[in-house]
């Protein structure tokens, strides 16, 4: 019989031994000792390899010498479109990256997994040869899966298993061979090209004092391991050098030595310790703070919190895609609704809003916190969405409609809220948002959000009923929080003087922000002015053409003094010359 391996990778190790063999029925005790194990019992020669395999865990199987053509065993992969009948019966295809045991002529096994139908032992056969290998695990469990075949071997071949067993299983079958008088051995044949290297580890006391917690006697170390089939070398009292058994395939790095150690030198004699932890101080993110901020505040301010996909259609993202941007598409999106990342937080919330309002809902104020993807990249923002009314119904108010100035409001408080104390609004013409009813949100220089009537058409296209107004708004987070005062706590005295309160009313051009008059006045008295609001507003009769009155509150005070009324009217003189020279106002 002559074996080679021309699949090393595939299979290290492959031994043979040839028999003169009687095929008949088993023994008894043979027969009953395979059955109680959950084996068919077939013939003496197949019920002695499944005695071997369930014995040694070495799977084995037996070859007719003289159905094989050439007399020749090849380890091979197989061939492009090979074929094999295995020994249940089924015809199955090969692939090039399956191991196959063959003869001259043909595949005659599939290595590790099922014999050949055509090589099968029968009661005619009287020269048999019996395979013992060892068969890489890998090898074996991508062929099984692949021809979808579970067998006792390949259950066991793919586990892994000692490269060593092959000669020792043999060795075994001949003894019981010969045993029931089933067989005469012959010679056998051993290829192993590459002897595999026994794997040595060092094990150190040290190591199992930590791990264990307890001291082990350097005497019982060696105690322990010989028995189990380890060779213990260069051994002294702070480490050994531990030679591993082939055939305790789990055992590969040093904590496996100490668990050995451990287990036989008994679990129970271990004492009982509380691990030392280390307990660092974690790191608070500061947007998590921020969101749960933005959360409480919009809450107490009547909207309810929703959360979208920042995957959307792309129909969706283009009305809130600005300045020709085009939105981020999904490589492989799972369907054209989630095709792109969106750029804004408020498509998914329009969406939203518009789908309770279909369900009946009148009143829906929703916000979001999220990320949106724009030209400067991934960035954190908040998006706010209102649509029906504009006040809670009461007996003492009458139902009102959304206005531009209720999310203003919102916007304005919420920017105070996160450090923003000098927001501007200032107004700006934005493609998804309604002309004359939107506005930018500014601090300093700085952009930081936008709000305002969405158009109504757009409206309409995303659900919402025709005529309904619907106002939004978007704040970038990102920018906020690199301009937002400190977090700290800020604690002021109550005042101790009294304030001096003015009322101003001047005529101004109609085009003319109140922020800008605002400002105006802050920069005329910085020092005593403590805050100053709009309270009327009015064009009509007795106000000339593109002017109108507006009439503003003014609160003086001094931290250090009472002021004069001498003192607040040198401030007002200035005040209002500040506001003839910079905007040609009249005072009424």
């Amino acid at each position: 019989l002559q074996v080679t391996i021309d699949a090393p990778d595939l299979c290290p190790r492959y031994a043979a031994r040839m028999f003169d063999v009687t095929v008949g029925p088993s023994p008894p005790w043979l027969a009953q000792r395979v059955e109680a194990a959950g084996v068919r019992s077939i013939n003496n020669v197949v019920d002695i390899t499944n005695y071997v395999m369930l014995e040694m865990g070495q799977p084995m199987h037996a070859f007719d010498l003289e159905r094989l053509a050439g007399g020749r065993l090849v380890v091979r992969r197989a061939k492009p479109g090979e074929k094999l009948t295995t020994l249940d019966g089924v015809e199955r295809a090969l692939d090039p990256e399956m191991l196959v045991i063959a003869d001259a002529e043909r595949a005659v096994a599939i290595g590790g997994v099922m014999g050949g139908r055509d090589s099968e032992i029968g009661a005619t056969t009287k020269r048999m040869v019996l395979e013992s290998a060892y068969f890489q695990p890998a090898s074996v469990r991508r062929t099984s899966k692949r021809l979808n075949l579970k067998t006792e071997a390949s259950t066991r071949f793919e586990r892994g298993g000692d490269s060593n067993a092959p000669l020792d299983a043999l060795s075994r079958a001949a003894v019981l061979l010969e045993q029931i008088g089933a067989a005469q051995a012959g010679t056998v044949v051993d290829v192993y090209p590459a002897p595999r290297k026994a794997t040595l580890i060092t094990l150190r006391a040290a190591r199992i004092e930590r791990v264990l917690g307890m001291h082990v006697p350097s005497a019982d170390v060696p105690r322990i391991l010989t028995p189990l089939g380890f060779g213990i070398e260069n051994a002294d009292a702070a480490a050994w050098t531990v030679t591993v058994p082939s055939f305790r395939v789990d055992v590969q790095r040093e904590i496996d030595l100490v668990e050995e150690v451990g287990r036989h030198h008994g679990f129970d004699r271990l004492p009982s310790t509380f691990p030392v932890l280390a307990a660092p101080q974690p790191t608070q993110d500061p947007r998590t703070e921020r969101d749960r901020k933005i959360r409480a505040i919009l809450t107490a301010a009547g909207l309810s919190e929703s959360m979208t996909f920042a995957f959307i259609e792309r129909p969706a993202a283009g009305p809130f895609c600005t300045d020709g941007f085009e939105p981020s598409a999904i490589a492989n999106p799972l369907s054209e609704k989630f095709a792109v990342l969106r750029p804004s937080m408020l498509p998914g919330l329009v969406d939203s809003c518009a789908h309770n309002r279909r369900r009946g809902r009148k009143d829906v104020r929703l916000f979001e916190t999220g990320s949106r993807f724009t030209t400067s990249g991934e960035g954190r923002a908040v998006g706010l969405s209102w649509s029906g009314s504009g006040n809670v119904a009461h007996w003492s108010s009458q139902p009102r409609g959304v206005d531009f100035f209720d999310i203003k409001g919102v916007v304005e408080v919420l920017c105070r809220a996160l450090g923003i104390d000098n927001a501007e609004l200032a107004p700006v013409t934005i493609g998804f948002l309604a002309a004359g009813r939107s506005a930018i949100v500014k601090s300093g220089d700085q952009t930081i959000g936008c709000l305002g009537q969405l158009v109504p058409a757009l409206a309409e296209a995303r659900g919402f009923p025709p005529g309904e107004e619907v106002f939004v708004a978007e704040l970038d987070l990102d920018t906020i929080s690199s301009l937002a005062s400190s977090d700290d706590l800020r604690t002021r005295s109550l005042p101790k003087f009294p304030s001096i309160v003015h009322d101003l009313s001047i005529l101004v051009g109609d085009a003319l922000p109140a922020a800008a008059v605002r400002g105006t006045i802050r920069s005329a008295a910085p020092s005593l002015l403590q805050s100053v609001v709009e309270f009327d507003r009015y064009q009509g009769k007795g106000i000339p053409d593109g002017r109108l009155s507006l009439s503003l509150r003014l609160t003086f005070r001094s931290a250090d003094r009472t002021l004069t009324d001498d003192e607040v009217d040198e401030a007002m003189n200035e005040i209002v010359a500040a506001l003839a020279r910079e905007h040609a106002a009249e005072r009424r």
